[in-house]
């Protein structure tokens, strides 16, 4: 076959794979993290709940989880945790090509439940939050509601893109929700990679140092905004910006899977 291609256009074409090869490994390193994180919760709280010894919720660090003469508070703790594990499978799912490709039904089905539950929790945490308590600091209390109102408002837009059928839209803002519903998953990362880099520096047991006020915000927001670039380079003619934004993702890999690692080494296996 002959290559028709000029030059740049080549290398346009070259660089925009290479991106889209970068993307790829940080999404796979992402589900390896969400899934791995999804059986951590299984495995953690599914057991103590089913067998009635919901005061072991508290063994693996909580905040606040069991609380005495709290059936309400507890109830919608436990079904925010264990519904985590469906918005990470679910959601890693959502963005799998052969799935979208393949099975369309089983993609609309899983993405209404997906958009529901993603809704319900991020309502549910921030009742939580600033109904039953659940926070060390307002501050961090504050990056979390912030996290869901922009997680509700994406939720929204995704689902009107959907009904319209204007997929390309809908594609962005399902990916923009998966990074606004992963939020409390990248805080785990983002403290584990920091912690392993710099050995804790900034980081306090009340989660009031400079590195905690920081994460609260950065968990969700420097991921929202690596998604934006990503978008913007794939979107560029120019090959240089997208071997640039190439560059980020693979740093943007490397961070996530020492996260996923430090985060599966201290904070995870240890309770399954």
């Amino acid at each position: 076959m002959v290559d028709t291609l000029a030059p740049p256009a080549r290398r346009a074409l070259n660089a925009h794979t290479i991106l889209k090869t970068t993307g790829l490994l940080w999404f796979l390193a992402a589900v390896i993290g969400q899934w791995l994180f999804a059986y951590y919760v299984i495995a953690a709280y599914a057991p103590e709940t089913l067998s009635g010894a919901w005061e072991r919720w508290d063994e693996t660090g909580l905040i606040q989880g069991f609380t005495v003469d709290d059936l309400i508070g507890n109830l919608a703790f436990i079904s925010h945790t264990l519904l985590t594990a469906v918005i990470c499978i679910g959601g890693t799912m959502q963005l799998m090509p052969p799935v979208r490709k393949r099975f369309p039904a089983l993609h609309r089905w899983t993405g209404r439940t997906y958009l529901t539950v993603g809704a319900f929790m991020a309502i549910g945490g921030i009742w939580m939050i600033w109904g039953r308590g659940s926070r060390l600091t307002d501050l961090g209390g504050w990056g979390t509601t912030i996290n869901g109102l922009m997680a509700l408002v994406t939720i929204a837009v995704a689902f009107y893109f959907a009904k319209r059928r204007k997929i390309e839209q809908h594609r962005r803002w399902a990916m923009r929700t998966f990074i606004l519903l992963s939020g409390v998953w990248f805080t785990r990362l983002g403290y584990m990679s920091w912690a392993i880099a710099t050995g804790g520096l900034g980081m306090s047991r009340s989660l009031d140092g400079p590195f905690d006020m920081f994460i609260a915000f950065a968990s969700y927001l420097l991921p929202l905004a690596v998604l934006e670039l990503y978008f913007l380079a794939s979107d560029s003619r120019s090959g240089g910006v997208k071997l640039a934004m190439s560059g980020v993702m693979l740093a943007a890999t490397a961070a996530t899977a020492l996260g996923v690692f430090g985060a599966w080494s201290v904070m995870w296996s240890p309770h399954v």
